[in-house]
Order: structure tokens, then C-alpha cells, then sequence
């Protein structure tokens, strides 16, 4: 348990330490005595040689707890760190990061005394990830910093900001300044810190025993690979961070009143607490200034450009707190229509002159709340910064996998020592030589960059499609769960996606690349997919049907001479439509309804008539939609008199209304039911009152009483292939809900018409007297009575519906556990209710997606495993229609990115085909086998062709095969994923993209398995044997593994869904069996074909220790495993349902067929020149034709038994309804206690 519980968002304990001198640690005062203790007693009793041998294994045991000083917090803080419990003795604190927040971290904890204070008073503080926690002596814990963000509006209203220069000091030692610091790494640093993650040292030691197993030329060409590798990351990285760099606080001159006075500061000066002028600003270049910080507003009105964080297309109107009561305190989730948040740029600007605090400059007056990283553009920065960074295969399952594959190796090794220990005459060096080679061989070196270049694949891939990443990690999720940290860091490849291996940053690079999130253990593919309905299914463009309620009739009257005037004028200012550089803008469904009704709204707040005898109406105030009232209203003068103008959702007015129709519940529901979306218009008269007083009226008396005018019937067509892909995801085998803020009768006729509600449908409606709840169907003719613990039979024979009403009441009776899991659609949800739904998900074991497109949908996306964020106003990137990229794959090479056809852009953006329905498939560059004038090329050219092809991958100056570099625009922090698209296309190339990669994964570490089974078997029974691989043959058989691994990684996934399942982790039966089934079948062949051959070299005695010579049993055992090689390749591929299948993959294909050619040729001797240089011996006529018989014999059995696994054990849906029951059964046990 840490020593104090902080049990915030990012930290939840802290552990206080005190830093040991150092002779005193751990990694110098034992071994300086075992060292000792060595020049002692190992050098005079042992012979040199051996003496040596105990040096290095002293030497390698120092050097590994230094290096995992570096690995582990935990080693670390046990090595160097003693605990403390007095604080006043501590001098370094180490962090416990809350769930999903990252990994430990040993920290300075600071001392300072507190500026101005009469006591001098100590503040003990330490900074972790650019936030401060500060000790409370009180509370005997840390805390955050705070901020001046939960006062009540009095506070605000009243601020004048800094009064004396001795408080804004004290507020700059508190708070710092307005800055994003960080510092710039150079190559040098970088480099270092990559050569000293543990695969890249593991990496490096197994080079060094193959060096000193004499196969210099192979580890020196793979030594040379890493070093290049790892240097092309840490140059991607250096670029990245430079990059990020460039996003800094706005560096713009602004009017702050301090010390009683206006001054000119720079927005790097602001301090939580200043009082500001703050307007539309533009740099020399004429480009709009961001705003500096977050702040409220206190006077005046903006309309703000928030599309760079929400991704919300639509500009914001953001008012002043006046009229807000003075003993209300501020929530900025709540109160965000009054914040003016750090990193969005205001596009204009009304003051308010009539405030006590003039501004000098014509601004309007805000008060900083937040500064720094801790204001919205710095929590995003805090994202790039600090989550996952580098890509490495660590992950909980991949770990247990090698070291199930250790525990055969230790096995051989052992049984190598214990044959070699009783021969007295072998060398103990080459024996431990031997050992160690053995069980190193579990790890390919190739394994990090192939697993890096197919997390890489995928988000290239994304790329090209206009859908961008901010966390890319999120992208296994797609097709499973899982996560590989290369050092540091996470990234997506233990079983999926992530950044090649360098740190790209998303959204000003892309940066994070597995962190998986929850239980890192389990690897499920998303199975249940989540949207929202306005402008996600439905289009933006909003069609305004008419009127109808205010008449007798309930049919909609769209002949606007029949509607009363009072209903148009409802309708023609009660809105937040607003003139931008002359251009109306705001909500689609207001500019729907201003010009269904033919009149004109003016720059200067009046709505008037296009035609006839109509009054104007002057806007006088207006009291913005909030979701969480679920309407608007506006203060307004017809002529002389004063009128109170409502709009909102018909349940919501309905209780505000002087006096309900009879017909009211029964008209909006027929429309409802239709797909309409449908808002309740009333009104009241005013009494007599000046324009100030009718300003500061209070909301809730201008929202009361009112006056029935009728509702208005909009239309918002579905888009054209919503329907067909939700269809797609359904058929395979996704669950499909709905989230939306409309209401539930329109949400479940939207829902049945894109495939979401396929049975009958019951909503969850409270009864007329209010004492119980039923399930009634959409035409009430079918009612059934609420049970909670009924839910779930329920849903097996209708699908479900719920308000957001009816949310609440699941909250209040701890039922959300119960009911929420088996509900299809949720209507009129407020924000955090979107978020509770998927918090509530997760919570029961479900794997989700989220998409949505707007403000109110920023929650939910975050909350997913895959979050979708559609940004429809956004013009569609630069960087190649998908077919375009894929036709010119291979000229592109030498050109830049082109730019997209008008047409082409104009297709992608509209509907989304460009996406999803693209028919073509990539065509990757392959190597080619033969140097100019056609002749074979040699080993080193191989492996130089191969190494070009790697550094290409993962360079990001190449030719749009790299991972793509995301601005700040192209992606927004409303979502993991953004995706340029007015369309839900999307989410299937996302979830195909995760398919993709996770098979490509898993079949790679059963190839691996294979592999090194076979490995170590060779390298223990046949080693003692004396066979052995020359050090060519080595390196040809490698280069034709990393090319291997290297095309199945470009697999392309098909571009329709399956719905068969991947196999959800490697522990299963299926790939337990396929391992032990294809391995038996292996050894099989390897044994026949090398007894056979020793049946031609009788007599031949052949020592262990020797060096290499070619013989007939270590031609036909390379043979063998040459064979082998491309029979686990060929069999283990996984194509279809999932990705392309081997014709389909050329450059796969084409290598298989090369390495089967090779084969051929060597066997059949064809060129004994060749066979000389390759060091193998003739074969005698019958052991070459048992051999090519044997292999194919071998390669059909392989072939089968994988197909028969493939077809017993198929991928299985999640089983989360059991888990979701244990949630109910835990709810229960908590309540009883």
C-alpha cells in the first residue's frame, strides 16, 4: 500500500523515499565485494580461462541490475531509494499512477517557502507529467493544484483581478507561466535511451554469442540492421518532438487589468485570477489568434471556433454570466457556454458596455480560470506527451507466449549441459556457448521491426482513407485487445497497431501506441457498436416540414399563410444563428426553420418577414440551449411589447405550459413515431419593463407559465449508406445501439431503419401517476411491467428503448448494471449520461465503438475502446484517393503525394465510398531477387535490398508508405480517431483494419512458436550430433524469414466483414494444438531425412566443438529446415475471411515461390557453384527424391491439420453476459453489507 492515497484522475498513491548515498546502493557496495571476493579466490584456484568466464558472468549479472534499473520503477526505487515515512526526511517521492494513466515514476519531491507569507510557510510539492501536487498537512495526503474554477458567479462578476504586484509574484510561484515547457532531446539521447530498451540490449547480447559462435558475417549485417532501425526511430522521434514544439501559446498582446489598472501583457503572462480584454486577434499574417488560456466570461458575447478540440464544425456562442445567480457556483462542464477555452479562436466579438470594468481596447471582459497545461489546448498537449510512446513487444500474453516458449528451451539446454558435463573432454566454454545460444534463440531479431511495421500498416492505411489517430493503440481494440510496449512506452502490437516503432504523436504527430487500456490481459474484439443519430446516421441537413398543434388538426401545415404569426415569430428568433463575416451560421435545423418560414434574421438581432405584413422582432436576450434543460428561450420586443419565446423538446415544455391541449401528447408522439424530429414551441407576453430589466430577467420565471404555439415537424434524412454499413457491422456479428438526444419514438423509427431495431420495439415510459415504470411499445399497444431482473429475458424477444428520464431512475434503484447492457436505443441522454452508458459497458465486459460527431457526443467518444469522431465540415485531406494511391503504389516512389481529383475529393466526403467501398487493393512494392544483367545476388546484397525496404517503411520523408504525420486540424481531441467523412463508413475500415492486424499478429507468433521449438531442437539433439549451419546458410535462411515477415505483414484486409471472429488471444486450444500438431509433424521430417543421410556417411565421427564442414547430414538437415521454413510460413498465413489470401498477396506469394524454387535448386543440384558457395555436399539420387517427396508429403499434412483446427475452433463471440452477471451479483453483495 503507498504511504499516501491521493485517489485522483492521473495519481493514486505516493510513496515517499529518501535517495541512498552512492557506495551504499544496491548495484555498487556487492558488487565491489563480489568483485573482491573474485581477484581473491576465483584467480588463484581456477585456470585463467575459467577465471574470465566468472569475471563475465559477475560482469553480466552488474551490468543487467544496472540495465534494470532502468526497466523497473520497483528495482530502481529497491536499489537506490530506502522508504521514509517522515516527509521532512524525504527527498524523492515515488508515483502511482491511476488506472490507465501510465506506469510508475520516481520523482523530485520539492521544498519552497511560500512568498508573502507572515509564518514563513513551507509548501512541499512534487510535478508529475506537468502537473503539480502539493502536500496538505491537513488531510495528510497531496492534491492538486487548484485552480479558480468552482467559485460561485458572485466571485466572478465581482474579480478585478491582481490588485497588488506582490499577489501576481505569488500567483507566478503558484502557478507558473502560461507556457508549454518541455524540453528538446537531442539524436544522442534518444539513441541511448532506444540502445538501452531490453529487447534492443537482449538483441545485442544474442548478436555477440553468435559472434563468438563464429557467425560474424550474419551478426555483424544484423547488428548493423538494429543499429539502423533503432536510429531511423530516433531521428522520427527527434522530428516528432520538434514538431510538437511548435504548438505554444499564442504569444499575442493582451489588455489585463492589474494593480487597479489596464497594462499590455503577452498571453504567456496570464495568470489564473487575471482579468483580461479578450477579442478576435489576428498575427501579421492575417491568421486568427488562438485564445491563450481558459477563461469565463464576464461581459460581452463571442462566437468561438472549437473544431481543433470538440470537432464540432458548427461555431459556439459563448455569453457572459450576467443574469446568472451570484450564489451558483461554476461547473465548466456544465457552464461551457460561457468558456472561452485555451487553443479555439474567436471569429467575433460583441462587448458589453454597459459593465462596470471598461475595456480600453472595445474587448470583452473574461477572468483566466486556467493556464498552462492544465488548460484544454495543454491537456491535449499532456495526451501527446505523455502517453504511450514507443513500440515493443511486452505485452502480459506475448510475454507468457515466449516464455512458454523459454521453458522448451531451458529443456534442450539442459539436456545439452547435462550430455556435455559427462564427456570431461568438451570445453566448458563452448558447452555454456551452446546453452546460452540455445535458449537466446526463442527471439528472432527481426521480431520488433516486423511487429513495428505492421502496427505501422494499419495506420497508414487509416491515413489514406482520412481517418487519423490520436491514440493509436485503440486501434487492436478494433480486432482485439493487447498491448506492446517497446520500452517506455506502449504501442499497439502485441496484437495490433501502433507507430512503426517510433514515437509519433497524433494530432501534432501520432503518438501512443498500446496502451491498453483496461485488463491488460484480455484481447477481445469490439462487439458492440454505439451511435449517434443527428449528423452520425442522419445527415446534417435538416428539412423543416411545417407546423402543426397550432390548429385542431394534427397534420402538419406547411403553408406558412395558415400558421399564426405568433408561431412564425417563435420560430424566426428564438435560435443562436449569428452573422460571421456576414455569413449565417450556427445550427442546421435553425437555418432550416428561418427559411422554411421566409424570413430574414439581420446581423443586428432582428427577424423580420421576406414577404407580407409580419412585425419585426428584436432580440433583446437570449438563454442559450443547455442539455441538461433540454430547451432555449429568448427575451424579445414585437412593436413595443416584450415576449418570452420557448423552444425545447415536447416533454420538457409540456410541464411549463399554463395550459396543456388535450391533443398535445397525442400530436407530437404520431410524428415521433414517423422519424420526425419534433420541438414544442409557447411563448408568454411580458409585462411593461425597460430593456435592462428585461435583460437580467431570471431564466426560470421567462420559462414558465407559457403559452402553447404549436411544434415544429423537422425531416433529417438518413444518409445513404447508414443503413448498408450498420447492415455489414450487424451481419458481422456486432451489436448495434443507438445514442442519441432525440426523442425516443424518433430515435427507434431512425433505429429500425438502419438495422439497429430489427424486433419489436418496447420503451421504458414512467406511468401517468408516476409510482411505476412499463415497457410500452412505440403504438402503446403493447404494455409490459418493469422488472429490472426481467430485463434480460426481455431482450431476447424485443428490443429495448430508454429515455433519458427513465436513466435516472435506473440510477436512483442501482439497476444500471441490470438493464443497461441489453438496451438497443437511448434517447434524450444528456452528455454524461453518453458517458455513464459506456463507462457502464466496459464496466460488464463489452468491447465498444463509439461514433458520433459533435460536442455532446466528446464523453462517450473518450469513454470507448474506439472512439470515431466524424468531422463533416472539414475539407478531405491531401494525401490520395485510396484507389489512386493503390494504382500508382509503385511509381510513387520518386514523386510526391498528389493531390486528390475535385470528383474524387467530392465522393469521399459526401457518402464515404472512397472509403470502405473501395474494390482495389494495394499493390506493395516488392524486392526484387535479381541485381542488373539479371544475375543472382549475393547474401550481402540480400540483406542490404532488405534493409533498404525496412528503412523505407519507417521513414517518413519515403513514399507515403510511412506512418503519416497528423497536424493539429486533421485530428481532434474529441476522439482516438477522426475521420474526414460525413458518413459512418469509417467504423468498418477501422474494425477491418484491427482484423487485419490482429491475425496478422497472431500468426506471427505461431510462426515464431514453430520456429523456435524447432530451434532449439536443432540446436540440442542434432547439435550433439554435430550438425551444424554454415554461417551463409544462416543468413540466407534469415533474409528469407524477415522477407517473410515483412509481406505478411502487408496483408490487406478484404473489404467486406466477416462474420467469423478472429481468435481472441494465442492461450487457446486452437493455437495450443495447430503448435503441437505442425511441430510433431516437423520433427518427423527433420529426424527421417537425417537418419536417412547418415545411412551414406556410416563412419564418419563427427565432434561436437568442431568447427563447420560441409557433410551430407548438415546439407540435408539445412535442406530440412529451409523446408520448413516455408511450409510454417505457407501453412500459418492467415487469408481469408480476414485479409488478402496468399494469390491475393503478391509479394508473399512471389517470395514463397522463391524460397520453393530455392529449395528445388539446391536439392536437385542444378548449379554446383552455387551448392559450393552455399557449402553443400552432392546428394546421392534417392535420398534428393525422398527429400522433395518427404517435404511435400509433409507440407500436405501440415496443410490439413491446420484447415481441420481452423474449422473445429473458430473465432467465438465474447461471453460477456456471464461477466455482466458477477457485476449484478457484486452490486448485490454491496448493497447487503
Amino acid at each position: 500500500m503507498p504511504k499516501f492515497h491521493v485517489g485522483g484522475k492521473v495519481v493514486n498513491g505516493v510513496d515517499l523515499l529518501r535517495k541512498r548515498r552512492t557506495p551504499w546502493r544496491l548495484d555498487v557496495w556487492p558488487f565491489a565485494v563480489l568483485y573482491a571476493l573474485w581477484s581473491v579466490m576465483i584467480v588463484p584456484s581456477l585456470d585463467f580461462t575459467d577465471a574470465l568466464i566468472v569475471l563475465g558472468g559477475i560482469a553480466a549479472f552488474h551490468i543487467l541490475v544496472l540495465l534494470f534499473t532502468g526497466w523497473s520503477v520497483d528495482f530502481k526505487r529497491f536499489v537506490q531509494f530506502s522508504k521514509v515515512d517522515d516527509i521532512h526526511q524525504a527527498d524523492s517521492c515515488k508515483i502511482i499512477p491511476a488506472k490507465f494513466c501510465g506506469s510508475k515514476e520516481i520523482v523530485p519531491l520539492e521544498f519552497r517557502k511560500i512568498a508573502g507569507s507572515s509564518n514563513n510557510e513551507e509548501e512541499i510539492y512534487f510535478d508529475f507529467r506537468k502537473q503539480r501536487f502539493i502536500f496538505s498537512v491537513e488531510k495528510d495526503t497531496f492534491y492538486k493544484l487548484p485552480f479558480p474554477t468552482k467559485e460561485p458567479f458572485g466571485y466572478y462578476l465581482k474579480s478585478t483581478g491582481h490588485g497588488t504586484e506582490a499577489k501576481a509574484v505569488a500567483a507566478t510561484e503558484k502557478w507558473g507561466r502560461n507556457v508549454f515547457e518541455y524540453p528538446q532531446p537531442t539524436f544522442q539521447k534518444l539513441m541511448k535511451e532506444h540502445c538501452m530498451e531490453p529487447f534492443f540490449v537482449f538483441q545485442v547480447f544474442c548478436v555477440g554469442l553468435w559472434c563468438l559462435d563464429e557467425f560474424w558475417y550474419y551478426s555483424l549485417f544484423t547488428l548493423f540492421m538494429l543499429f539502423m532501425f533503432e536510429s531511423t526511430m530516433a531521428k522520427a522521434r527527434l522530428k516528432t518532438l520538434t514538431e510538437l514544439r511548435r504548438v505554444r501559446v499564442d504569444s499575442q498582446t493582451l489588455m489585463v487589468h492589474r494593480c487597479g489598472k489596464w497594462v499590455k501583457l503577452s498571453g504567456t503572462d496570464l495568470l489564473p485570477g487575471d482579468v483580461v480584454s479578450i477579442g478576435r486577434s489576428s498575427g501579421l499574417n492575417g491568421e486568427d489568434k488562438s485564445v491563450p488560456a481558459d477563461m469565463l466570461l464576464v461581459a460581452g458575447s463571442a462566437i468561438v471556433n472549437e473544431a481543433i478540440l470538440t470537432g464540432e464544425s458548427t461555431p459556439q456562442w459563448k455569453v457572459s454570466i450576467t443574469g446568472k445567480s451570484a450564489e451558483e457556483k461554476l461547473s465548466i462542464k456544465r457552464d461551457k457556454g460561457h468558456m472561452l477555452f485555451g487553443g479555439t479562436k474567436i471569429l467575433q466579438h460583441t462587448p458589453d458596455k454597459s459593465f462596470s470594468l471598461r475595456t480600453p481596447d472595445g474587448g470583452c471582459v473574461a477572468v483566466v480560470l486556467r493556464t498552462g497545461f492544465e488548460t484544454s489546448q495543454g491537456k491535449l498537449m499532456r495526451t501527446i506527451l505523455f502517453s504511450s510512446e514507443r513500440v515493443t513487444a511486452n505485452s502480459w500474453e506475448s510475454g507468457l507466449f515466449i516464455l512458454f516458449l523459454v521453458v522448451f528451451a531451458v529443456i534442450a539446454a539442459g539436456y545439452v549441459l547435462k550430455k556435455g558435463l559427462e564427456d570431461p573432454t568438451r570445453s566448458r566454454y563452448k558447452l555454456i556457448l551452446s546453452c546460452s545460444l540455445i535458449i537466446t534463440s526463442v527471439i528472432p531479431p527481426e521480431l520488433p521491426m516486423e511487429l513495428s511495421i505492421a502496427v505501422n500498416t494499419s495506420l497508414i492505411a487509416l491515413a489514406k482513407r482520412g481517418i487519423f489517430c490520436t491514440e493509436p493503440f485503440r486501434i487492436p481494440f478494433a480486432g482485439k485487445r493487447s498491448l506492446v510496449e517497446v520500452g517506455g512506452g506502449r504501442w499497439p502490437s502485441d496484437q495490433l497497431v501502433g507507430d512503426g516503432g517510433a514515437r509519433r504523436l497524433c494530432t501534432v504527430v501520432l503518438r501512443q501506441v498500446v496502451n491498453a487500456a483496461e485488463d491488460q490481459c484480455s484481447m477481445v474484439e469490439v462487439d458492440i457498436c454505439c451511435f449517434d443519430k443527428t449528423g452520425t446516421l442522419t445527415s446534417d441537413d435538416m428539412e423543416f416540414s411545417g407546423v402543426v398543434g397550432s390548429t385542431e388538426s394534427m397534420e402538419v401545415e406547411s403553408d406558412m399563410k395558415k400558421v399564426p404569426g405568433r408561431t412564425q415569430e417563435i420560430l424566426a428568433s428564438c435560435h443562436a444563428l449569428v452573422f460571421v463575416e456576414n455569413k449565417l451560421v450556427g445550427d442546421p435545423l435553425e437555418k432550416a426553420a428561418l427559411q422554411g418560414i421566409d424570413w430574414t434574421y439581420k446581423s443586428d438581432e432582428k427577424a423580420m418577414p421576406k414577404k407580407g405584413s409580419g412585425n419585426p422582432v428584436q432580440i433583446v436576450q437570449r438563454h442559450h440551449f443547455a442539455s441538461h434543460l433540454k430547451r432555449m428561450a429568448v427575451v424579445v420586443r414585437v412593436e413595443e411589447t416584450f415576449f418570452a419565446f420557448v423552444k425545447g423538446a415536447p416533454e420538457t415544455i409540456q410541464d411549463r405550459l399554463a395550459d396543456l391541449p388535450a391533443s398535445y401528447v397525442d400530436t407530437y408522439k404520431k410524428h415521433t413515431r414517423q422519424g420526425s424530429r419534433v420541438l414544442a414551441l409557447a411563448y408568454k407576453p411580458l409585462p411593461e419593463m425597460s430593456v435592462s430589466e428585461a435583460r437580467n430577467l431570471d431564466r426560470d420565471m421567462v420559462e414558465s407559465g407559457l403559452v402553447f404555439a404549436g411544434f415544429a415537424v423537422f425531416n433529417c434524412p438518413i444518409r445513404s449508406d447508414s443503413a448498408s454499413v450498420l447492415a455489414e457491422l450487424k451481419g458481422a456479428s456486432h451489436d448495434l445501439m443507438m445514442i442519441t438526444g432525440d426523442q425516443a419514438l424518433t430515435a427507434c423509427h431512425v433505429a429500425g431503419q438502419v438495422n439497429i431495431v430489427s424486433r419489436p420495439a418496447l420503451i421504458l415510459t414512467r406511468s401517468q401517476d408516476g409510482s411505476s415504470y412499463n415497457w410500452v411499445s412505440p403504438d402503446e399497444t403493447e404494455t409490459v411491467p418493469y422488472n429490472a431482473n426481467e430485463v434480460e429475458l426481455l431482450s431476447e424477444t424485443h428490443d429495448l428503448c430508454i429515455g433519458g428520464d427513465c436513466f435516472e431512475m435506473l440510477l436512483r434503484t442501482s439497476a444500471v448494471v441490470q438493464v443497461v447492457p441489453f438496451v438497443k436505443v437511448f434517447a434524450r441522454v444528456a452528455p454524461e449520461q453518453k458517458e455513464l452508458i459506456l463507462t457502464t459497458l466496459k464496466t460488464v465486459g463489452r468491447m465498444t465503438l463509439m461514433c458520433g460527431d459533435g460536442t455532446n457526443d466528446v464523453g462517450a467518444l473518450k469513454q470507448a475502446h474506439v472512439g470515431v469522431a466524424l468531422l463533416n465540415a472539414v475539407a478531405p485531406t491531401k494525401s490520395g484517393d485510396s484507389s489512386e494511391t493503390d494504382k500508382n503504389e509503385s511509381s510513387k516512389s520518386k514523386s510526391k503525394k498528389q493531390k486528390l481529383p475535385a470528383e474524387n475529393k467530392k465522393a469521399i466526403s459526401v457518402n464515404g465510398e472512397g472509403s470502405s467501398r473501395n474494390k482495389s487493393t494495394s499493390k506493395p512494392e516488392s524486392s526484387s531477387q535479381t541485381a542488373g544483367g539479371g544475375r543472382a545476388l549475393t547474401p550481402v546484397e540480400l540483406q542490404k535490398q532488405k534493409l533498404e525496404k525496412l528503412m523505407q517503411e519507417m521513414n517518413e520523408e519515403s513514399d507515403g508508405r510511412s506512418t503519416p504525420m497528423v497536424k493539429l486540424g486533421d485530428a481532434s481531441m474529441a476522439s482516438p480517431f477522426t475521420a474526414k467523412h460525413a458518413s459512418v463508413a469509417p467504423t468498418i475500415d477501422i474494425i477491418r483494419q484491427g482484423r487485419s492486424t490482429l491475425v496478422t499478429t497472431l500468426q506471427m507468433f505461431k510462426i515464431l512458436g514453430l520456429n523456435c521449438l524447432a530451434t532449439a531442437y536443432v540446436l540440442s539433439v542434432m547439435y550433439l550430433d554435430g550438425v551444424k549451419l554454415g554461417d551463409v546458410q544462416a543468413t540466407i535462411s534469415g533474409v528469407f524469414t524477415a522477407a517473410f515477415f515483412l509481406f505478411i505483414s502487408h496483408a490487406r484486409p478484404l473489404q467486406t466483414l466477416s462474420d467469423a471472429r478472429p481468435h481472441p488471444n494465442i492461450f487457446c486450444y486452437y493455437v495450443f494444438l495447430s503448435l503441437l500438431g505442425q511441430f510433431s509433424l516437423h520433427i518427423l521430417f527433420l529426424i527421417f531425412a537425417v537418419k536417412e543421410a547418415e545411412k551414406y556417411m556410416p563412419d564418419e565421427c563427427i565432434e561436437p566443438d568442431s568447427e563447420f564442414h560441409p557433410n551430407l547430414v548438415n546439407t540435408v538437415s539445412y535442406m530440412v529446415g529451409l523446408m520448413l521454413q516455408v511450409a510454417t510460413f505457407a501453412v500459418n498465413y492467415m487469408g481469408h475471411p480476414f485479409n488478402q489470401s496468399i494469390s491475393e498477396n503478391k509479394p508473399f506469394r512471389y517470395a514463397l515461390v522463391a524460397a520453393v524454387g530455392f529449395f528445388v535448386v539446391i536439392t536437385s543440384d542444378l548449379f554446383r557453384d552455387l551448392n559450393n558457395w552455399l557449402k553443400l555436399v552432392p546428394m546421392p539420387k534417392s535420398l534428393r527424391n525422398k527429400l522433395l517427396i518427404w517435404a511435400f508429403l509433409m507440407f500436405l499434412c501440415c496443410y490439413a491439420w491446420e484447415r481441420i483446427l481452423r474449422w473445429v475452433f473458430p473465432g467465438k463471440m465474447p461471453a460477456w453476459r456471464k461477466r455482466q452477471r458477477q457485476a449484478v451479483a457484486n452490486l448485490e453483495k454491496k448493497k447487503n453489507i
